[in-house]
């Protein structure tokens, strides 16, 4: 199916479901829809070999075009990749657009049962993917550290026979990671990720701890683990508030300071208890796409100084519109990748098909629980929960994304709209999901559209997960 977009600057792409695209100038672009035979031979010819016009007397898809969709869509096969375990919802920070209701140092009933845990590493091994990736979050996991190192070695001792390339992975403050911890990620390879808002002043008072000094601990924790680890054994990222809004450039800057060579973008979440405090931190999508394009703008000038530097959300969409390969995240598939690409168990054995199904279930809102830890796989999958999702899991087939051009490289969010607009299929127009990624892909679009050599060449490199050094200048672009 071919489908337009408007890029609001004269423009409009057009794509089709293998990820075939182009970027006309309007009058092309009715020609396209309406008379093609006014086309020019050259264009014609050229959105044949795209699969955007169909030759005369062909109807079906080619081989090449079955393969190709089959690539894109080969997640399908997999089973859920990304198992998050909420070891504890116990934390010391007082994070003020945190989705969570977290518990106190020495609450009680907020850790995860040895019990619960091997259940839940039942349902992992019971996925029939190749890869599984085990995630611990909270709360603060390391509180809970010997949890993690039981979850951890029991994996271990499991995949030996099951075969399994096998992942770990942890979100922390870092503050409580020490020697002794950090020893056992290296010799497991678990991979460290940690929030890191700004400069101090904006840190400490977005994610405030007791002693008033979040950021320097979190600058503390980090040196600790890079030491053990290497540098690129932490990650980080940022939760863009309003405060934040302001400065891109000026947060850019600070993770380089701090010797990062990436930075995911983020905006609020819209979950759970944020949903409370967003007259104070959110703002509306078109300020943080604003936001967005002046930060990637000013890391596209120092890459093309010669520093390599990624924005790792453009990065990841640029895999959907420059290969045609999924880049595995699973906000970002259709159908969507909530219960199918990963699965949460949380402290108290109820099974979440996202973490942000839990969030809006710490509300209340349990319409999201797929079931406990002790049910099979098989049956939380086929729970009512899972049922009730399906309804906007397929984004190809959601009113509005249907005919949207973007819809091959995007995904569905069904657990968002369940959760904000009250039906997992949504309404387009008032969507953030949507207003956000429509407002990304215009100007990815755009962008590679002009086809600046430069930029295309540090796209390029984010879209195959290489050094921009490995990319050969580009040529001609059709435009």
């Amino acid at each position: 199916m071919r489908r337009t977009t408007d890029l609001l600057d004269g423009r409009v792409l057009v794509s089709n479901d293998t990820g075939g695209y182009a970027v006309l100038d309007a009058i092309d672009g009715v020609r396209l829809a309406e008379r093609p035979y006014e086309l020019a031979p050259s264009r014609r010819d050229d959105l044949e070999a795209r699969g955007l016009l169909t030759p005369l007397g062909s109807a079906d898809w080619s081989e090449l075009e079955r393969a190709a969709h089959r690539t894109r869509k080969s997640f399908l096969l997999d089973g859920p990749a990304l198992h998050i375990f909420v070891v504890t919802l116990r934390c010391d920070h007082s994070c003020q657009y945190c989705q969570v209701s977290r518990a106190a140092l020495t609450a009680q009933g907020f850790d995860m049962s040895l019990t619960d845990a091997e259940a839940a590493l039942d349902r992992v091994f019971e996925s029939p993917s190749p890869t599984l990736t085990i995630e611990f979050q909270g709360g603060e996991p390391a509180l809970r550290f010997d949890l993690v190192r039981h979850i951890v070695e029991s994996a271990v001792r499991r995949n030996a026979e099951a075969g399994r390339t096998l992942r770990f992975s942890m979100v922390s403050t870092l503050h409580h990671l020490g020697s002794d911890e950090l020893a056992f990620c290296r010799e497991h390879g678990i991979h460290l990720s940690t929030s890191i808002d700004g400069p101090a002043q904006l840190h400490d008072a977005q994610r405030p701890n007791p002693t008033r000094d979040a950021h320097a601990r979190t600058l503390e924790g980090l040196a600790r683990a890079r030491e053990v680890l290497g540098g690129d054994g932490v990650v980080a990222l940022p939760t863009v508030t309003r405060a934040a809004l302001a400065d891109p450039i000026g947060l850019v800057e600070h993770y380089r300071a701090l010797g990062f060579r990436s930075i995911f973008l983020r905006p609020v979440s819209p979950y759970g208890f944020a949903r409370k405090t967003k007259r104070v931190h959110g703002y509306d999508m078109d300020a943080f796409v604003g936001f967005y394009v002046r930060a990637l703008d000013h890391i596209l000038n120092l890459n093309a100084q010669g520093e390599p530097f990624e924005e790792i959300y453009a990065g990841i969409l640029l895999r959907h519109i420059l290969t045609p390969f999924h880049s595995g995240y699973v906000d970002l598939r259709s159908p969507a990748g909530a219960g199918l690409g990963v699965l949460v168990y949380n402290y108290d054995g109820q099974v979440y098909p996202s973490d942000e199904a839990r969030m809006v279930a710490e509300t209340g809102d349990r319409r999201l629980a797929l079931g406990d830890v002790q049910t099979s796989l098989d049956e939380l999958l086929d729970s009512p929960a899972m049922a009730w999702l399906r309804q906007g899991a397929v984004a190809e087939e959601l009113p509005g994304c249907d005919r949207c051009a973007f819809v091959p490289f995007c995904g569905a969010d069904p657990v968002y709209h369940g959760a904000i607009h009250g039906d997992p299929v949504g309404d387009r127009a008032t969507s953030e999901f949507c207003a956000k990624h429509m407002g990304l892909f215009r100007h990815l679009f755009r962008s590679i559209a002009d086809g600046d050599p430069t930029t295309l060449r540090t796209f390029t490199a984010w879209a195959l997960g290489k050094s921009r050094t490995d990319i050969a200048e580009p040529g001609y672009v059709e435009r």
